[in-house]
């Protein structure tokens, strides 16, 4: 499969087993992949919370090239899943999953994240990098927590604009970092 031309300037792997590796990212104006930058900062933040990514059952929503979902392959999350719907970022992501050899590991769900039936078992770790100021990761994380995607153990990181708030009926936050024209916020189920 052809990898569809990247965006100048391009976007790699940060840690892990495929550090410095590039990926493909689609052109145009379609999607907009989390920079490396703040890719760092949100996986420094998980790294001081979990420790490790070892084993992890990981979910990459609006995961465009796939940028997310594999930083975490990279850095030992044992499955990831990617939901995406638009056409030239899941050619994109297969292109990247198939240069890293990662297809044993991988589960592409060409579709909207709304469309997601019930989990079979809660994630480990979510990541969800939705397109700014349209609230669309708040409206897809309530229906996760409702069809059991989300669980106390689970971790969720929401990038929203800097300017844009991040909160989830349910959901606490656990902590929030300004990184450029975005905002990371790292979320848990409130306790019962």
């Amino acid at each position: 499969m052809k990898a569809p031309p990247a965006k100048p300037g391009g976007v790699r792997i940060v840690a892990g087993e495929w550090r410095g590796r590039k990926l493909a990212v689609p052109a145009g104006e379609g999607t907009r992949p989390t920079a490396d930058r703040v890719r760092e900062t949100l996986f420094s933040m998980l790294a001081s919370r979990l420790g490790s990514f070892e084993d992890l059952a990981v979910a990459d929503l609006f995961a465009g090239s796939g940028a997310l979902g594999l930083e975490a392959l990279s850095r030992g999350a044992a499955t990831c899943l990617f939901v995406e719907n638009d056409a030239a970022a899941i050619r994109a992501l297969r292109a990247n999953i198939a240069a890293l050899h990662a297809q044993a590991r991988c589960t592409v769900s060409p579709a909207s994240v709304l469309a997601m039936g019930p989990a079979r078992a809660p994630l480990d770790l979510v990541l969800l990098d939705p397109p700014y100021g349209t609230g669309a990761g708040a409206v897809a994380l309530d229906k996760l927590q409702r069809l059991g995607w989300v669980a106390p153990q689970t971790w969720i990181s929401l990038e929203t604009a800097a300017d844009e708030p991040a909160t989830v009926r349910g959901l606490a936050v656990e902590s929030e970092r300004r990184v450029g024209p975005a905002r990371i916020t790292l979320l848990r189920v409130l306790p019962a």
